[in-house]
């Protein structure tokens, strides 16, 4: 039976209608089960060794077209669906986007469990189902405000198994149940990405908003990701859900140990475990508990085995974001982790006097990250430089010691979801150009290179790109009500909200041109400027700078004399589904972090991948992509992670210093608690962020802003000369190919996992 007959077939049944006569979400749910029917008859991939990727973000997005990529029936189904007069795009639109991951993190999660299915390694992810994700984002006043984040439906791609455990912390137990989504490879097998939640969850305990009983854990444990934690019940919450998803990766793994008779002495020789960041840090104490309390193993064979089994991807240097837990927390919600994490500490104490690689410090905290690169065998970074500077500075001190166990793994993303998918008609013009090997091999794209001269190429590109501005314009129009101009250079930056990430250096830029139009210099190029984000509620200046950008919005937008000429967007409820509508139209790629702040960055990654040219500093994956591409083609200022880390050890930044010294950063500082804003604006908001630029500046947003400024607008009058521009874009994607998820994952493979096919 083909394609066609069997959705007609499954039309029937659920609707009796043909495919003419059905709405566009019954389609939905029509081809959500011709999917889960065929991804069922794929073979599932199986080996005598297995990665267990434990990660508290997987953020997958919307499933439907990824799902009919790798199943190969995306263009078959289209073509039928549109002979009927109907859209697969539109379809896809109906799926709700599930609400599992927040940032990178998450994202590069997903990617990794594509690629594993892609190249047929036996791999799962595990992690926690949660029920409203982050929260949805939603404007009023010029304020973000949370709501929860409904996405659970009956006809989903997730499946309930019967896989249930007990999960015991400290003063009360709940049942778990474990849920599947199908993870299918292109042109590959079936891996699954295990989920697990609890039996007792109650969705009617959230009230206002985003708000709950944060002590009634058999009721909230997965209600929330990363939930508010400015205080004591909510610090304890995290713990709770940590620990829940760890425990129940240990149960699962066991068991399936267990199923293939293998013998546990030997678990590092079928078992992988890679802990995604510090979140699923204590599986590490969980398994050595299990094997000593339960499988009589001693201490020394038990911290043997899994130190042998679990290896730890660092994703941070900043040290906030490096968890620290106060032991007293630990043993109100898992006491009987906490003889092990004593016992772990001991033994590196006895060893090593430095107080620096301590696994509880004298505030009696429990340092996560020391207990992995301690009691795991790799420590990886996650682009060249951010590994550079773990090995040299933020973790030199455990470097000194293991240098065996650090490595590179350079970031990557999947081409299927972020070409394939986003940009059906860069794909089907790069297919006629080059071939479709890329799809599988994705250096295959330097073949673009040859063309680099070619007007005809760099003209149907540039098509292509004002064709998605075209799409991304007419859909802010129907989504905020904004009139955009296709005709503009779209810069666009979309990644979580953090003062690192300096969304405010953007914003104090855009003030800059405001102010130069109204004193009368006019532009030759219009520009819109895209932001998308979300702040942690309880980051209050994240918070601020999103509100500084709304301001901003209403007063650009609404000034006749500015408004041909610029124009703010920040996207509402910026995800997955909304980057795929940007990324494909953006022109000026934003990636300003402070140099040596930002791991990695895959956004940068997926910009270059459909066109767009980054402005960035020397940070993250931005030096790899400079490496890459060339002086040329890419847009680099600000100073070197060098100097950044020297400004830190020397304390000798001052912001104030470059707000005196300099007209122009004086005046966008000052805008933002001028007249205009204010009459907008909160001014308890505004006021707060502009004491933060002056007083603190953390991150050094004053540092850089006047190169920022010169480079920004070198780079928008080169947009002017398209033929440059267009070799530029071209170039980009052309190089792009590096990175690929594959390419990172047969890293993780060859160097780490050593998994058998």
């Amino acid at each position: 039976m083909n394609i066609e007959q069997q959705l007609l077939e499954i039309m029937n049944q659920r609707y009796q209608k043909s495919i003419e006569a059905c709405t566009e979400s019954e389609l939905y749910y029509g081809l959500l089960e011709l999917s889960k029917k065929l991804m069922s008859l794929a073979p599932v991939i199986t080996g005598d060794k297995k990665v267990y990727y434990i990660s508290s973000e997987f953020l997958i997005g919307k499933l439907l077209s990824n799902n009919l990529i790798n199943l190969e029936i995306y263009d078959k189904l289209d073509e039928v669906l549109r002979a009927k007069g109907k859209s697969l795009a539109a379809i896809s639109e109906i799926e709700p986007e599930p609400s599992l991951g927040n940032g990178g993190l998450g994202r590069l999660a997903a990617c990794f469990l594509d690629s594993i299915a892609t190249l047929g390694l036996p791999g799962e992810g595990i992690g926690l189902n949660y029920h409203f994700g982050l929260f949805k984002q939603v404007f009023e006043n010029q304020l973000q405000t949370a709501e929860k984040n409904e996405w659970i439906e009956k006809d989903s791609w997730i499946t309930k198994t019967d896989v249930t455990f007990d999960v015991a912390f400290g003063n009360k137990k709940v049942k778990s149940r474990l849920y599947d989504i199908d993870v299918i490879g292109y042109e590959n097998g079936l891996n699954k990405l295990r989920l697990f939640d609890i039996e007792s969850i109650d969705e009617s305990i959230v009230k206002d908003g985003i708000s709950f009983d944060k002590n009634k854990i058999e009721k909230n444990l997965t209600l929330f990701l990363y939930p508010d934690d400015s205080d004591e019940a909510g610090e304890l919450l995290r713990i709770y859900q940590q620990y829940f998803m760890v425990s129940n990766a240990a149960q699962l793994i066991l068991k399936e140990m267990k199923e293939k008779q293998y013998d546990l002495k030997k678990m590092y020789e079928h078992a992988v475990i890679q802990i995604n960041d510090t979140h699923p840090t204590m599986i590490i104490p969980e398994l050595i508990r299990i094997l000593t309390e339960e499988k009589a193993f001693s201490m020394n064979e038990a911290i043997e085995i899994v130190s042998k089994t679990c290896a730890y991807t660092n994703h941070t240097i900043l040290a906030e974001a490096l968890e620290k837990w106060p032991l007293s927390y630990l043993e109100k919600v898992v006491p009987q982790l906490v003889p092990i994490i004593k016992e772990l500490h001991e033994r590196v104490a006895k060893k090593f006097h430095d107080p620096k690689v301590q696994i509880i410090d004298k505030h009696k905290r429990v340092h996560m990250a020391h207990i992995d690169i301690h009691y795991g065998f790799s420590v990886n970074g996650v682009a060249a430089i951010h590994t550079e500077i773990l090995k040299e500075s933020e973790l030199k001190h455990f470097y000194d010691l293991y240098p065996e166990k650090f490595n590179n793994k350079t970031n990557g993303i999947t081409f299927r979801r972020w070409l394939l998918s986003c940009n059906r008609e860069l794909t089907a013009y790069l297919d006629e150009v080059i071939g479709d090997g890329y799809k599988k091999e994705a250096t295959n794209l330097e073949k673009l290179l040859a063309y680099k001269e070619d007007k005809e190429v760099l003209g149907r590109i540039s098509g292509i790109k004002y064709e998605k501005k075209k799409e991304l314009a007419e859909f802010v129009k129907e989504t905020q009500g904004i009139e955009v101009n296709p005709d503009s250079v779209f810069d666009i930056q979309i990644k979580r909200l953090h003062e690192y990430k300096r969304q405010q250096m953007n914003a104090l830029y855009i003030i800059h041109k405001y102010l130069e139009i109204k004193s009368g210099l006019k532009p030759k190029t219009p520009v819109t400027y895209f932001f998308g984000a979300k702040a942690a509620p309880a980051y209050i200046i994240a918070q601020d700078i999103i509100h500084l950008i709304l301001v901003l919005q209403e007063i650009v937008n609404n000034d006749p004399d500015v408004n041909p000429y610029m124009k703010v967007i920040m996207i509402e409820n910026y995800n997955v589904s909304k980057a795929e509508k940007l990324i494909p139209a953006c022109d000026i790629s934003e990636q300003i972090s402070l140099a040596s702040k930002e791991a990695s960055g895959t956004g940068n990654m997926k910009f270059m991948l459909n066109g767009a040219v980054t402005l960035g500093t020397s940070d993250g994956a931005n030096v790899e992509i400079h490496e890459l591409v060339g002086d040329d083609n890419i847009y680099i200022f600000g100073e070197k992670s060098e100097q950044i880390i020297k400004h830190y050890e020397k304390a000798d930044y001052s912001s104030k210093k470059y707000y005196k010294n300099s007209a122009v950063i004086k005046a966008a500082v000052d805008f933002i608690v001028g007249e205009q804003a204010l009459a907008v604006g909160n001014k308890v908001n505004l006021e707060r962020l502009y004491h933060e630029l002056l007083s603190k500046d953390w991150f050094m947003t004053l540092l850089d802003l006047e190169d920022y400024i010169q480079t920004k607008d070198r780079m928008i009058g080169d947009y002017e000369n398209q033929e440059k521009w267009q070799k530029m874009m071209l170039i980009n994607i052309a190089k792009a190919g590096f990175f690929s998820s594959d390419r990172t994952i047969e890293e993780y493979n060859r160097d780490i996992w050593k998994l058998t096919q």
